[in-house]
């Protein structure tokens, strides 16, 4: 008998947002959409802005078990806005369909349970 893998469910990049939008109104952390995508697949960018102390761009990518995961684009440390703005501004022109959401937060809050990665 032939094993079959399931691949896992993808929730819809929009609905993700709009989760995400709404917990972070639960929790009081601000969460703004800075560029809609494709609401079906559209990769995701966060800007995650801790304000005197910096900013730090997570991208989106997926962990062994094909659960969505996040890295840190801009680094391990967080950078000037205006870098991880750059970042984001490249990351774009690579990618038409790409989301882009900034939550801001000075304790670096984020309203969602994905794991965090530290490449």
């Amino acid at each position: 008998m032939q094993r079959v893998r399931m691949a896992a469910a993808r929730l819809k990049t929009e609905l993700w947002v709009q989760a995400c939008i709404r917990r972070g109104d639960i929790e009081s952390i601000p969460v703004m959409v800075l560029r809609r995508g494709d609401p079906t697949s559209g990769a995701l960018l966060i800007k995650r802005n801790q304000f005197e102390q910096g900013c730090t761009v997570l991208v989106e990518t997926r962990d062994a078990a094909g659960d969505r995961a996040w890295y840190p684009g801009t680094g391990p440390a967080p950078v000037a806005e205006a870098e991880a703005d750059a970042y984001i501004a490249r990351s774009r022109l690579r990618d038409p369909d790409l989301w882009v959401i900034e939550i801001e937060d000075r304790k670096g809050r984020l309203p969602f349970d994905e794991t965090l990665l530290d490449r």
